[in-house]
């Protein structure tokens, strides 16, 4: 039986942890007309973390345990990967970077706060398919599929795969996870370093 319970541990998949990136240098205390807000993500798509930060500990440890360590080709992901690696080498993957933020043009009067922006935006690609030319929510989602796939291979090599990307589109492959059969066995929500962590039971 000790045997045959060994077998199946060993054959059991490592854990899926989506991560979300550390703060970003840009400040969002500003407000903006929708011209101003395409500029300003456009600045926060090549821009990097505010400096002096810290991983939390427990996302310290949940990259000193993974198999497999993986971020998107944005900066703010390459860093914080490297902030976690400690000198390990990692995967930079296109597929893991963030859907896309296009606002829809509106008066230069109406200004708002870039979050607000953001969640304006993000519901009007989600529910609208507002995606001004760019990548829109069905080929998103044909991306978090192929995202999670390709996750879920990884961690069937046994192992954890920890994954440093993007609020939204880790959302996105989490919800492609679920439908794969994985169970999101814990979650800190979307701040800047929270985790989502998926298991195959």
């Amino acid at each position: 039986m000790t045997a045959e319970l060994t077998v199946a541990a060993a054959k059991r998949p490592g854990a899926v942890i989506l991560a979300r990136h550390g703060e970003p240098a840009l400040s969002r205390k500003v407000r903006l007309s929708s011209d101003g807000y395409r500029q300003f993500w456009a600045q926060y798509e090549v821009g990097g973390l505010r400096a002096g930060q810290t991983p939390p500990a427990a996302l310290q440890a949940m990259a000193a345990d993974a198999a497999v360590l993986l971020a998107s080709t944005r900066l703010r992901s390459i860093e914080s990967a490297e902030a976690l690696a400690l000198g390990r080498t990692f995967a930079r993957e296109d597929i893991l970077i963030e859907a896309p933020l296009p606002p829809p043009n509106l008066p230069a009067w109406i200004r708002m706060s870039p979050s607000k922006w953001g969640f304006f935006t993000r519901f009007c690609w989600w529910y609208f398919n507002h995606h001004a030319g760019e990548e829109n929510r069905r080929q998103a989602e044909a991306r978090a599929d192929r995202a999670a796939q390709m996750l879920a291979d990884l961690a069937t090599q046994g192992g954890d795969v920890l994954v440093l990307a993007h609020g939204f589109f880790n959302f996105m492959i989490g919800r492609s996870l679920r439908r794969m059969g994985w169970n999101m066995t814990n979650t800190q929500g979307f701040k800047y370093w929270s985790v989502r962590r998926f298991e195959r039971v």
